[in-house]
């Protein structure tokens, strides 16, 4: 018993180490991003993917409410999984950044340098006292000078560069998928496959064109396009991950509970 009530005592507060090196509620965090949807990015030369599971919990529910991928700037679009309120304010956060940027210097704000100003902002709620961590991770995903950037951010405050990457919900299952089927060659229309594919290996059936947001930044335009349902659909049936209507009746039954 008493070892138990000292972990929680280190457990209730945000600024406390445990005996071990550990800050509890940042792995809370965590595990309520892992509680959210799945989010896919995927770097090819030609430009960034982004994919997002969407898929509401009722018929019910307008799927046009459920935004899980946004635009930060022209050039930079960002996902998130976990908790939708706390993704909300970091990108408006993100926002700002990128305005302050143009006004001040002129020049869109590079994909990295937004990504650090974001999880520089992150990691101060690491050590506040009175505050909670955010319970959530995004992707960042964009072209800086004509080169595609994908950063994912961890509650942590800790960024990471990716290649392909997977957050939210089945992240190890998706993450060993893309390990395996990703290529540096790529193009922009394969990558959006991959994601795709990548969606539907951790889904029982297929996709629906409403259960899933798709955004490409291209290497060319360096312009943030978030695809309509009708493109999404011709990917899905290029591909062969079109739902039939057997594969709705049943799909709903065990959602995440955040977004």
């Amino acid at each position: 018993m008493q070892g138990q009530a000292q972990q929680q005592a280190y457990d209730r507060g945000i600024t406390i180490f445990s005996p071990d090196g550990r800050l509890y509620q940042v792995e809370y965090a965590r595990e309520a991003v892992k509680r959210g949807t799945a989010s896919i990015g995927v770097r090819t030369p030609e430009g960034v993917v982004l994919a997002a599971d969407k898929r509401s919990r009722s018929p019910l529910m307008e799927p046009t409410s459920v935004e899980k991928i946004h635009k930060a700037d022209d050039h930079i679009g960002i996902a998130s999984a976990g908790h939708v309120a706390d993704a909300r304010q970091l990108i408006d956060f993100a926002r700002r950044q990128s305005q302050v940027n143009r006004l001040r210097y002129g020049e869109p704000i590079g994909i990295e340098t937004l990504t650090k100003e974001v999880t520089d902002h992150i990691q101060q709620y690491t050590q506040v006292g009175g505050a909670r961590p955010f319970g959530v991770a995004l992707l960042i995903g964009g072209v800086e000078n004509g080169t595609p950037r994908l950063y994912e951010t961890d509650p942590s405050g800790t960024p990471y560069e990716w290649k392909a990457v997977s957050i939210g919900a089945d992240r190890g299952d998706l993450q060993e998928y893309l390990e395996e089927n990703y290529s540096d060659e790529l193009t922009l229309d394969e990558g959006v496959a991959l994601a795709l594919e990548a969606v539907a290996s951790a889904s029982e059936g297929g996709i629906r064109p409403d259960g899933i947001d798709v955004a490409t930044v291209s290497a060319d335009s360096e312009r943030f396009v978030e695809l309509s349902n009708d493109d999404i659909e011709e990917h899905l049936v290029a591909n062969d991950l079109l739902a039939t209507e057997e594969d709705d009746d049943g799909d709903d039954d065990d959602e995440p509970a955040e977004e």
